[in-house]
């Protein structure tokens, strides 16, 4: 049974040079154009992770100003200060850290500034967190998270009790495979108390009892976007036949499952632009990242869905 645990992750870092500590947190992170400069403070640094791929704690100390972009990752983050400043930004919201209060990070790109700080941070993978929410009943797909949400009181104390007890299981040489394992699942579930899961929002016609089955389509479609579904994808999962899912699509959406497809990578196209930097990024790149093969008929689709082409998002972003 241990054979298919994940190997165990150990690792601990520390100095008082700055760029090898801006080198060592960068590469941890896989961050992007990270820079580090010092403070009025005498530069140290300390870093530490243990868990496994699954679920990983790490610890950092930093005194110094640290800054830098963070892309979408294979798992969920969520980190507390303990000391110092931070900031976290997508290009729509600017969070400010407050001490001792977990925040989860945005499931797209963001810079972040952060000034002598210690922080506390857990990974968790996006893979785990998803199985375990369709066991809780959640549409099966990818799970997104509102990280603007602020937790609540009851929310608080099953993170902090969580944190409490994976903690001192992950930190012990000594636990079972099986207890991590374990942990992570408990990681998993103290996540999905903790901040509350963001749905695509839908018409209210297809909140109504008769439009079930289109509604559950909608669903995967907003939830699979990303990959390369079919009608006849969608039309398993709500439980029609193909033709009964065009005919549901057309009399309520007023377009084919596969137009509805579109218009929702096109969307998922407009969001991504408006978060990228124009001097690193191609609206070809994006483009195909959704799906957009052809670039003549992409940009007249998003042109008239959007009213501008997306080389002017992009511009905007």
């Amino acid at each position: 049974m241990t054979d298919d645990m994940p190997p165990r992750i150990r690792e601990r870092a520390q100095g008082t040079d700055l760029d090898e500590a801006r080198d060592v947190l960068a590469a941890a992170y896989d961050g992007v154009a990270w820079t580090a400069d010092s403070t009025t403070s005498d530069f140290r640094f300390r870093y530490s992770a243990a868990g496994d791929a699954a679920m990983t704690l790490r610890a950092v100390e930093f005194t110094g100003h640290l800054d830098g972009e963070m892309p979408e990752g294979d798992d969920f983050v969520v980190q507390w200060i303990t000391r110092g400043s931070g900031v976290l930004d997508d290009g729509r919201d600017r969070l400010t850290l407050q001490a001792g209060r977990p925040q989860i990070w945005p499931d797209q790109t963001f810079r972040f500034s952060f000034d002598d700080y210690s922080q506390r941070l857990i990974q968790v993978n996006r893979a785990a967190v998803e199985e375990i929410a369709a066991e809780r009943g959640s549409a099966a797909g990818a799970v997104r998270f509102d990280h603007t949400a602020t937790p609540d009181d009851r929310a608080m104390r099953i993170w902090k009790n969580s944190v409490t007890l994976i903690s001192q299981t992950v930190l012990d040489r000594d636990a079972s495979p099986l207890l991590q394992a374990e942990m992570s699942r408990l990681g998993a579930l103290a996540l999905l108390e903790l901040y509350p899961v963001t749905a695509a929002a839908l018409p209210d016609e297809l909140l109504l009892p008769r439009n079930a089955h289109l509604r559950r389509a909608v669903e995967y479609v907003h939830e699979h976007a990303h990959l390369p579904i079919t009608s006849t994808d969608v039309a398993h999962v709500a439980a029609l036949s193909l033709r009964a899912l065009q005919q549901a699509f057309q009399r309520q959406l007023g377009v084919s499952p596969n137009g509805y497809l579109r218009r929702v990578r096109l969307d998922r196209v407009r969001e991504s632009l408006l978060r990228a930097d124009p001097a690193t990024t191609t609206v070809s790149d994006v483009a195909k990242h959704w799906g957009f093969a052809h670039a003549g008929r992409f940009s007249a689709a998003y042109a008239e869905q959007h009213g501008e082409y997306p080389s002017e998002t992009l511009r905007r972003g």
